[in-house]
């Protein structure tokens, strides 16, 4: 699982990550408060960690599905309140992607965080969305918690999904039509298990058959 994400902007939803290999893929996670989780994460998931300082959390917050123009401030408070909220994220999307009970501390923390007064959005003139001035951290985890109260207590609270890479734990919401969306990327984990798939299969077509017995038939 790669967890780095890109500094070249793109303007279609989510994150562009990079795969050990150093090679570029499209991560759309669906919602605003899944796309934090790939910044770092507990546990072991501490050594994908990115935002180590607020401007890297400003920058996070210029990459993903806000409206550009964001005008950010952000404190050190902030940054480690941050950590805190996306600490608490990443075991409620799990434990939703896998139909278990939500954890008491990890709700509390979200909640906690949404009671702030979120962004404020502006019309333009022009038809565009921007943003009010003198946004900060709080305002932004606001908005963040805000999102994942939605989802997580939507109708898309089931389709919370884990990738079904058996080493990849990027997690996200379907909002396919079908449902049926296996993978965190098809360009990525979709094709590796394809693969995998493929020479696990020829393999099996590889294994010779029993030996014959000569001029008889096949042996048991």
């Amino acid at each position: 699982m790669s967890r780095s994400p890109s500094e070249v902007p793109d303007p279609s939803p989510g994150l562009t990550l990079f795969s050990h290999e150093g090679k570029p893929y499209r991560f759309d996670p669906g919602a605003l408060c899944l796309e934090l989780l790939p910044t770092g994460g507990p546990g072991e998931l501490a050594r994908f960690e990115v935002l180590h300082r607020p401007a890297d959390l400003v920058t996070w917050a210029g990459r993903g599905r806000l409206a550009a123009g964001l005008d950010l401030t952000v404190t050190e408070d902030e940054l480690v309140a941050a950590r805190t909220l996306r600490d608490a994220l990443f075991p409620l999307a799990a434990d939703r992607a896998h139909g278990r009970p939500l954890r008491a501390r990890d709700v509390d923390i979200v909640n906690t965080a949404a009671v702030p007064p979120p962004l404020v959005t502006r019309l333009a003139p022009d038809g565009s969305r921007g943003w009010a001035p003198g946004a900060t951290g709080t305002g932004l985890l606001s908005t963040v918690a805000r999102d994942a109260i939605d989802l997580f207590s939507g109708p898309y609270a089931d389709r919370v999904r884990e990738c079904g890479a058996h080493d990849c734990r990027l997690l996200f919401v379907d909002t396919s039509r079908p449902g049926r969306r296996r993978w965190c990327a098809m360009e990525h984990c979709g094709n590796r298990e394809k693969v995998r798939a493929h020479r696990a299969r020829k393999a099996t077509q590889d294994v010779p058959g029993p030996p014959r017995s000569a001029g008889g038939p096949p042996t048991c």
